[in-house]
């Protein structure tokens, strides 16, 4: 049995991955490592959270002592390293624990995984640091400039693509310098079910339904690659399998929308399965103030993905929209406990110490 740690699995994304690595590969035992902070939420797996091969573990990935005795308990082959800090507006009201978890914490997780791999009989064989990273890193596009690629100079204008930045380079600085098996993904904007509703589109959907205000930065000008969430646990998947040490690879949908006709998408959406008039949520759009540092366009090529491992992402943007919608549409118990906070009251009183 292989004996894989996923950071950050009861958050967003990696609620996804966690839950696909454990219905899919039986003979894999799932460790989801996560600290259960606001973003964190058990409910996004309890459908598998008695799987015989899936075990949490809540714990923080800037506790070396943690980490080493985690890795002394168990026999790990792998690491998914999903842990982060990743809402920009909390990053530039909070940058110094932007810094700590996703640059720290990642030093942190990559010594205690080179210290277990290195006194274990075969080495680095058969071992594997899969770290996931952001777009953000390589910057701001204008509107007539190529994709990213893999080969894109990396330039960071926010303290969260910053942090992200710094520990891409401290997961290749530990393969250069030890010799560690590693790979990094840098993904394109993710949505779809569980997600935040501080993020964009669970946060609209939300706001649309009650008939709160819907914030835009500035003109909604800016523009965004938009990825169906379980296409990316898709990618990660494929690629933490059959990608080459040492490669980076790009994960995007190839699906760039403006931020104000994403929201118009939106409106459209949810008032229809709501059953309201077209136009009924229209005047909720409010300009506010752009943010600082806010980048004007991403936009990822995922041709190496594509040509090197086969993937693409299954989904057309309108077809994950409506799938996404109906999920908040019909689990607003899900949301309901999230934005009252009962979640985290919840959590902790379960693990106080």
């Amino acid at each position: 049995m292989k004996h894989i740690i996923i950071t950050g699995g009861a958050g967003f994304i990696g609620s996804h991955v966690v839950r696909l690595f454990v219905n899919k590969y039986p003979d894999y035992h799932i460790i989801n490592v996560d600290k259960l902070t606001y973003a964190g939420n058990l409910a996004n797996l309890k459908d598998i959270a008695n799987a015989p091969n899936y075990t949490f573990v809540k714990g923080d990935i800037c506790d070396l002592d943690f980490l080493l005795s985690l890795f002394a308990t168990y026999p790990v082959d792998g690491v998914i390293h999903l842990a982060a800090e990743s809402h920009v507006d909390r990053s530039i009201k909070d940058p110094f624990t932007f810094a700590q978890t996703n640059v720290m914490g990642t030093l942190a997780l990559l010594q205690a995984a080179k210290n277990s791999w290195e006194k274990r009989a075969d080495g680095y064989a058969n071992k594997l640091f899969y770290h996931i990273s952001t777009d953000e890193v390589y910057g701001a596009l204008r509107f007539d400039d190529t994709l990213f690629t893999e080969t894109t100079k990396y330039d960071p204008h926010s303290p969260y693509s910053a942090s992200k930045a710094s520990s891409d380079h401290f997961v290749r600085a530990f393969h250069d310098t030890y010799g560690m098996p590693v790979l990094v993904t840098n993904c394109s904007n993710n949505y779809g079910p569980y997600q935040f509703p501080e993020k964009l589109i669970p946060l609209f959907i939300n706001n649309i339904r009650h008939g709160k205000s819907l914030p835009v930065y500035g003109k909604g000008e800016n523009v965004r690659d938009w990825l169906f969430v379980e296409d990316h646990a898709r990618a990660m998947d494929l690629i933490f399998h059959q990608g080459k040490v040492a490669e980076t690879y790009n994960i995007g949908g190839f699906n760039e929308w403006t931020n104000i006709d994403l929201i118009k998408v939106l409106i459209k959406t949810v008032d229809r399965l709501l059953g309201n008039a077209v136009g009924t949520s229209d005047h909720l759009i409010t300009h506010v103030t752009d943010r600082s540092g806010h980048d004007l366009r991403y936009a990822i090529d995922a041709t190496k993905l594509k040509n090197e491992l086969g993937w693409e992402p299954s989904l057309q943007f309108e077809e994950g929209i409506e799938k996404t919608v109906k999920w908040y549409l019909d689990h607003q118990d899900w949301m309901d406990n999230i934005t009252s906070g009962a979640y985290e009251k919840y959590y902790q009183e379960m693990y106080k110490k």
